[in-house]
Order: C-alpha cells, then sequence, then structure tokens
C-alpha cells in the first residue's frame, strides 16, 4: 500500500510538471497508460504506451477523447489540451482528500473502475469544492489505477472525475 501511494505522488508531481518522459518507468509496459475524462470507462478511451508518453506533450496532433457528458459532443483536443482539461485541472499534487481503493466523490456517471481493475488499486486525489455557490457541485477528482505484475506495481489509467449531469 505504502508503494502505491508514493508512486501516486511521484505521478501527480510529473502530471503538475506535464512531464509525461517521468512516468515511462512507472506505466505498465503492456497494458499501457488509459485517459479517461470521466469514470465511465470505454473500450474507446486512448490508450500510450509508455514509449510514446514522452512526444504527447507539446504535439499538435488532435486526439478524439470521447464525449463531453451533456451535451455528447465529441472531446476533441490536443495532447495538451487535454491534460490542462482533463488530468491536471487543478491542484492535485496537494489533494484535499485522498481516497485509496474508495470513492470519494460521486456523480450520476456510474464508476466502473473496480469492474475492469479488479486487482487494482485506485487513489482518488480530490477536491470537495471551490465556490461556495455552487454547493460542491464544482468538485474534481483525479484516479489513478494500479494494478500489480511480477510485484512490481504499474500506473494503468488516469481517470478525470467531476459533476455530472
Amino acid at each position: 500500500d505504502d508503494q502505491v501511494i508514493a508512486l501516486a505522488q511521484t505521478v501527480a508531481a510529473a502530471l503538475k510538471e506535464s512531464d509525461y518522459k517521468r512516468l515511462e518507468l512507472i506505466v505498465h509496459p503492456e497494458s499501457c497508460l488509459r485517459f479517461s475524462p470521466y469514470p465511465n470507462l470505454q473500450s474507446s478511451d486512448l490508450t500510450f504506451c509508455p514509449d510514446q508518453l514522452a512526444d504527447l506533450p507539446g504535439s499538435s496532433t488532435l486526439y478524439s477523447w470521447g464525449q463531453y457528458d451533456g451535451s455528447g459532443e465529441p472531446i476533441q483536443l490536443t495532447f495538451d489540451e487535454y491534460h490542462q482539461r482533463f488530468v491536471y485541472d487543478q491542484e492535485f499534487f496537494q489533494p484535499e482528500v485522498v481516497g485509496f481503493n474508495q470513492e470519494v466523490s460521486s456523480g450520476n456517471i456510474i464508476n466502473n473502475i473496480p469492474d475492469l481493475y479488479p486487482d487494482g488499486m485506485i487513489v482518488e486525489y480530490h477536491f470537495p469544492g471551490f465556490d461556495p455557490q455552487y454547493g460542491g457541485m464544482d468538485w474534481r477528482s483525479l484516479h489513478m489505477v494500479f494494478i500489480e505484475d511480477s510485484g512490481e506495481w504499474y500506473l494503468v489509467a488516469l481517470v478525470h472525475g467531476e459533476w455530472t449531469i
């Protein structure tokens, strides 16, 4: 458990700097790294392998990341735009709440992370809200999903969480 908690902090530090090269040795070499804008994972979620990570920041390539909650419009963003909106959109390096294999946030979307990674460890960095006028509906979470392989823990998913319609 301590190893996973330490890894999560290492991941958050790398994400704070958009330093995806630092994740190369942390990301699972075969499962790679899945990105999901919401905690309802889809088969269409984009996945990048360790050797691809360093080239993603700064790339002008537009990717399809899924669909925006509510409107259903396609999420068409560069990697940097996605990172700013659906990975590190808050100061997750210093979260207000940390959930360890327990869901601390909740929205209307069904969180299927435990179904897809039944043996995984999920570390959720969470902010319960920022502006009192929204009554907590402006909460944000970053779920980091780790799996164990041959005695080592690896990052396999970065999943964003926010209030959904």
